[in-house]
């Protein structure tokens, strides 16, 4: 009977210890995963500069993103409040599905009655890395972006001082604005800061081009064609990583003006029919192409630039050659290009749910 207690003792002890263990790797493997878990939110809404990207062009010193204010301006982006009948939000006419650009079904951004305006609304990718902004670059910072939208007659038709009125009468908001940024009364630049928090974080840089950047993929055959033949013939405007030159430039679509483009902003008429270079990231989501939505493909794009090219004369230079206007692309040098182009699709950043509306 004896011999019976000491084995049960000691069994016991065994079974202590090792539960003892067994305890004390359970609260360090949780207390690491919730540690790892914090490290993971924090760095899902910090803003990390690509390493193969340019500096970033954003004052962040002056508006550092916060999880909160991350938060805050994506519930903003996606709310009907900042239009005038509460009907149209900045998701209407930036889709994430088209990296942040206008549905096909919409050539021109479509507003409040339905109204229709005038230019193609473009993607939202990488706007830290911009200085100007628009097709014509009328605005030069970020957070002054969202102004345009919310007081132009054909998009929300407000008044920045009506929606930060609408936003004061809410509880709700008051209180998130509180949390992300010490305020008790709502004000513009704090309305235009967490919009820009949002919109600063949709950063597009996995595609399939970026890892081949990063030694991380190869292109095929074509793929390595298309790209030859577009350093060669497209890249002097459409350069570096980010895919454009920023630079304004009348590239033919047109002999006459009804949209004077850059020469709005400049007033000065050799900048007549000049629009921004666009990013073409993403390229192949984003359809109709151009300011004005002329085309609905790429084909038809390069097909342009081959052999339809309108004179004037603010024409680029860069698309005349002695009595020739254009670029020479042969039908196999624009498929192989547009093979090409769809490497630029980051398939990431468009079904990223950070963005997904709240």
């Amino acid at each position: 009977m004896l011999l019976s207690w000491i084995m049960f003792i000691n069994n016991f002890k065994s079974y202590f210890i090792k539960g003892k263990f067994f305890w004390l790797a359970f609260v360090l493997f949780s207390f690491l995963a919730c540690e790892q878990d914090a490290v993971s939110i924090n760095k899902a809404y910090t803003f990390t500069s690509p390493p193969h990207f340019p500096p970033s062009s954003y004052t962040f010193e002056n508006n550092p993103i916060t999880e909160k204010g991350f938060k805050l301006g994506r519930k903003l982006f996606f709310d009907p409040i900042l239009s005038v009948d509460q009907s149209v939000s900045c998701g209407n006419c930036h889709l994430q599905q088209v990296a942040f650009a206008d549905s096909p079904n919409h050539p021109f951004s479509v507003g409040v009655e339905d109204r229709t305006g005038t230019r193609n609304a473009p993607s939202l990718a990488n706007l830290a890395f911009f200085k100007e902004f628009f097709w014509d670059g009328g605005v030069t910072h970020l957070d002054f972006v969202p102004i345009n939208a919310i007081e132009a007659h054909f998009e929300m038709d407000e008044t920045l001082v009506n929606v930060v009125a609408k936003l004061n009468q809410s509880n709700d908001y008051r209180a998130l604005f509180q949390e992300a940024f010490d305020i008790d009364t709502i004000t513009s630049p704090f309305l235009l800061h967490a919009l820009s928090q949002f919109t600063l974080m949709m950063i597009s840089d996995q595609s399939k081009f970026d890892l081949y950047l990063n030694n991380k993929a190869t292109l095929s055959n074509e793929e390595m064609k298309g790209y030859e033949i577009f350093n060669q013939k497209c890249s002097s405007c459409h350069s570096g990583v980010l895919q454009t030159d920023f630079s304004y430039r009348n590239n033919g679509i047109d002999s006459v003006f009804t949209d004077i483009g850059r020469a709005i902003i400049t007033e000065n008429s050799s900048d007549e029919g000049k629009f921004r270079v666009p990013s073409l990231r993403n390229i192949t989501r984003t359809a109709p192409y151009m300011h004005n939505a002329k085309f609905n493909t790429l084909e038809e794009v390069l097909q342009h630039y081959a052999t339809n090219i309108h004179a004037s004369p603010t024409l680029d230079p860069l698309l005349q050659n002695n009595n020739t206007v254009g670029i020479a692309l042969t039908q196999t040098e624009q498929r192989q290009i547009i093979t090409f182009l769809a490497t630029l699709t980051d398939y990431e950043f468009i079904s990223d749910d950070r963005f997904f509306a709240p």
